[in-house]
């Protein structure tokens, strides 16, 4: 597998599972019972996807680990601005930052 399908299927792993726990959270927090039902449903079915995303790839994944955290962070991140409108601060900022750079120099290793 080479290195560009390799970071577009973490991107992939990293969305799906930042989404499921963003199905999940508005699940848990929903007053509809019928509407938690159906959320919980997409949820779980979102954190298989991921799961088998991630697993299925014959690759060393501790490897990638460090971008796969770049990735998710960033994704969390988006959908609790975007979807529950609470804005990273400046300390989640300057953590994500070292985030970031935590994930670039774990994937230069060998």
């Amino acid at each position: 597998m080479n290195k560009a399908t390799s970071i577009l299927i973490l991107v992939l792993a990293a969305a799906l599972e930042a989404g499921g726990d963003a199905f999940m959270r508005t699940g848990l927090h929903s007053h509809s019972m019928s509407k938690r039902i159906g959320l919980f449903a997409v949820a779980a079915i979102v954190l298989f996807a991921y799961g088998w995303t991630v697993n299925a790839p014959p690759w060393d994944f501790g490897k990638l680990l460090g971008l796969y955290v770049v990735f998710f962070f960033l994704f969390a991140q988006s959908i609790s601005w975007l979807v529950f409108k609470q804005a990273p601060s400046q300390m989640i900022l300057l953590g994500g930052g070292f985030i970031v750079v935590g994930g670039f120099l774990v994937s230069l290793a060998k």
